[in-house]
């Protein structure tokens, strides 16, 4: 796992590397080539995971000089594609070195069958093309900027562009934003620098004057139904090999390894194999809370440790931890999110990274096995008569309901278009709200989620359901929860891996009938079901909780928030309605759960500081 930093036409000074360094504190390197009057620089700081040694270095140039690759990330099938290639000379045992030799010898449409986490830049100076791609569900980020026609820049994170080119906010892109809780890609809250999409090539031609860059996709579908006709049974068993392969294949190291452990079935099952193919106890790391919260998992992650034989380290976290740290951990995600886990991922990464450089985590099941509690909304949708739902969001109200996911979920029924019901379900804020809060309302949001309902043939998947959680995948996941892990992880240089994403597992997953996965009050069904077999009742048995923090209940305390978000006199006041930030927080205060909404704008206030 590293950074990688590169530009064309742009010059780049060795020291902006430092801007990166946590990333990869083990080695950098530079490289500047010339071609066609056009320069190009690749550069590389690399945290060393798989082959220590100096073989592994990058930038990494072919023996022929026609090809150099810079590499974030991990391949965990590299050995069974370096197998298929002949004529190599190999100099280390690296996956950068295998996916070098890979990709010139098959082309970059070649990708596909790259198993692993991964964003990278490889440049074909034969052909004067040059090449940017993040994995198939966007684990690794990657941003680029064409400033001007002839010029691009490109990077790991945002603040080394932001060194090479003067970027301002984007106010549509803002609505967006605070409509579905992260900037979805390409997007980003400035007007020029962009995200690739997961699962995309951008194209780079140093033959034309104005760089002609294209975006391409090299996933086509989700794999939705295709194994229709295997028995309940077996399709157990099958995803039982499965899981505990992907989870054997991503413990492949030469560092030490270990897992973020909550008290759930996800992490549960994966410490459950790693542990079993590790001769000595793995280190199971845990967050919890100093005040008593019902999200608090430490009792439940500790008896989950001992039940497994795994090492439990802990750490917990309160409120005057939170304030302290939440300013830091803006700067350090570079994109304000809505989701209030980022604070105790802060925590956990940093207890890791203590003793290890690698961990292996939960993430991920709830969008490929149906964990979210808007697919029951989905399942619910396709037998409720549409003048009944329409009913249902006004009637909650009258009846005093104040749960915020509830009354989404409600909201969301009464639309029969698939998209506008999905945006319903995603909202932060009501577009007549993001009006009043920033003066522009959100038109963009419905196309990015068109633009992957269209890719993944959503329309041939026969249940709404399967059509949410295959652009979940593709998308919230990606550029939400999996970014911030990435940006969190990486600032303690941390590697963190997913097996539930591993790429043979999703596809299965995804060629299930959707009813293997989730009906009407249950979810994760496959996935449960496999868990009875390998673990203790204990932990099956248990509450899901999912990895939160008491934000609800600690903005609820008078004083700190109102004195931040209130001021007259910052940043975050030139872009929104102070008084309609008032009543936010006064509906928080009154009982109705504003916790992501605010939590939100306490992002933002800090972003604004730093990148606004």
């Amino acid at each position: 796992m590293c950074g990688i930093l590169g530009s064309v036409n742009v010059e780049i000074e060795d020291s902006l590397l430092d801007l990166i360094s946590r990333r990869g504190p083990d080695d950098s390197g530079v490289e500047r080539f010339s071609l066609n009057g056009n320069s190009v620089v690749f550069g590389h700081r690399r945290l060393s995971i798989l082959d220590l040694s100096p073989a592994g270095h990058q930038p990494m140039v072919s023996d022929c000089g026609r090809y150099v690759i810079v590499f974030n990330g991990e391949i965990y099938n590299h050995l069974e594609l370096r197998r298929k290639l002949s004529g190599v000379h190999f100099r280390g045992h690296s996956d950068t070195e295998t996916i070098l030799y890979y990709l010139a010898q098959n082309g970059l449409e070649a990708v596909e069958n790259f198993n692993g986490i991964f964003s990278f830049a490889f440049f074909d100076r034969e052909k004067s093309k040059l090449f940017l791609c993040r994995d198939p569900f966007g684990i690794k980020p990657l941003y680029y900027c064409n400033p001007k026609p002839g010029k691009l820049a490109f990077s790991s994170e945002i603040k080394p562009i932001q060194q090479l080119v003067h970027d301002s906010v984007d106010i549509v892109n803002l609505s967006e934003l605070l409509h579905l809780r992260y900037s979805p890609s390409p997007d980003t809250l400035f007007k020029n620098i962009r995200k690739v999409r997961p699962g995309h090539l951008v194209s780079v031609d140093l033959s034309t004057a104005d760089l002609g860059i294209t975006e391409s996709p090299f996933i086509l579908s989700a794999h939705s139904g295709l194994n229709s006709t295997l028995s309940y049974d077996d399709a157990v068993e099958q995803y039982g090999c499965l899981l505990q392969r992907a989870i054997e294949r991503q413990l492949m190291s030469d560092v030490e390894v270990g897992i973020l452990l909550s008290g759930g079935i996800d992490s549960a099952l994966v410490a459950k194999f790693a542990q079993a193919a590790n001769p000595r106890p793995m280190k199971a790391f845990t967050v919890g809370f100093k005040e008593q919260d019902e999200s608090d998992e430490i009792n439940d992650a500790q008896d989950t440790a001992m039940a497994l034989g795994l090492d439990s380290i802990v750490t917990k976290v309160g409120f005057d931890d939170f304030l302290d740290i939440i300013h830091s951990c803006v700067r350090i995600v570079e994109e304000p999110l809505a989701t209030t886990s980022i604070i105790p991922m802060y925590y956990l990464a940093k207890l890791a990274a203590h003793d290890v450089k690698v961990v292996l985590s939960g993430q991920g099941a709830d969008e490929s096995l149906g964990g979210y509690g808007r697919y029951q909304g989905e399942l619910y949708h396709s037998f409720i008569p549409s003048y009944l739902a329409r009913l249902a969001g006004p009637a909650a109200k009258l009846f005093g309901v104040r749960n915020d996911q509830v009354l989404r979920g409600l909201q969301a029924l009464q639309y029969d278009d698939d998209l506008t019901r999905f945006l319903s379900s995603y909202t932060v804020f009501q577009n007549d709200k993001i009006e009043k809060l920033v003066g522009v309302k959100d038109d963009k949001s419905l196309k990015r989620l068109e633009y992957f309902y269209d890719l993944m043939k959503c329309e041939k998947m026969k249940s709404s359901v399967q059509r949410m959680m295959a652009i979940d995948l593709r998308m919230n996941l990606a550029d939400d929860l999996l970014l911030y892990t990435d940006k969190i992880t990486m600032n303690f240089s941390l590697e963190c891996r997913v097996p539930m994403l591993d790429l043979e597992l999703v596809k299965y997953i995804e060629s299930l009938p959707y009813h293997y996965k989730v009906k009407l009050r249950q979810s994760k069904i496959i996935h449960r079901d496999f868990s009875k077999k390998v673990l203790p009742e204990s932990i099956i048995n248990r509450k899901k909780k999912g990895f939160q923090s008491p934000t609800k209940r600690w903005f609820r305390k008078q004083g700190p928030l109102q004195e931040i978000l209130l001021s007259g006199n910052s940043k975050f006041s030139t872009f929104f309605d102070l008084k309609e930030v008032g009543k936010v927080l006064d509906e928080h205060q009154r009982g109705m759960n504003r916790e992501r909404q605010i939590f939100l704008m306490l992002v933002l206030y800090y972003w604004f500081e730093d990148f606004g």
